[in-house]
């Protein structure tokens, strides 16, 4: 696992995401050398966007990421190009995906942000500040 903190010439952060998401209709599609090529693809087009995957479960009709994500990226952008790019290389290298399923991914996705600090820690400091 890298540094807690990421650094940059403008900023300092420690931003984590846990992204959940299906195949369309929650077939399960993920398995054999769709899974493997599926997790293949996720971590370079990750590297692409500078996205360290810290953590990923490829269930036969779900996948589970905990990444940590540059500031510059949105959640949804971060999701739209991972789920983009896989589905289009997983429909055209395999059949069974391409005639299962009329798009590989739903829609929708789950995304809750993770961090070291709790939303109470959080929200007393802040109020705390108006003592000062």
């Amino acid at each position: 696992m890298e540094a807690r903190w990421r650094t940059s010439n403008k900023a300092v952060c420690n931003i984590w995401y846990h992204f959940i998401w299906c195949p369309k209709y929650r077939r399960p599609l993920l398995t054999g050398d769709v899974e493997t090529r599926l997790r293949q693809l996720l971590l370079e087009r990750a590297s692409d966007l500078g996205i360290s995957i810290e953590q990923m479960e490829i269930m036969p009709d779900h996948v589970h990421l905990f990444i940590k994500p540059p500031p510059v990226h949105a959640p949804h952008f971060i999701v739209q190009q991972l789920k983009g790019h896989t589905s289009r290389i997983l429909r055209r290298e395999f059949r069974t995906v391409r005639t299962r399923v009329p798009t590989l991914w739903t829609r929708s996705y789950y995304c809750e942000s993770v961090g070291h600090i709790s939303e109470a820690t959080v929200r007393r400091y802040i109020e705390e500040q108006k003592g000062q």
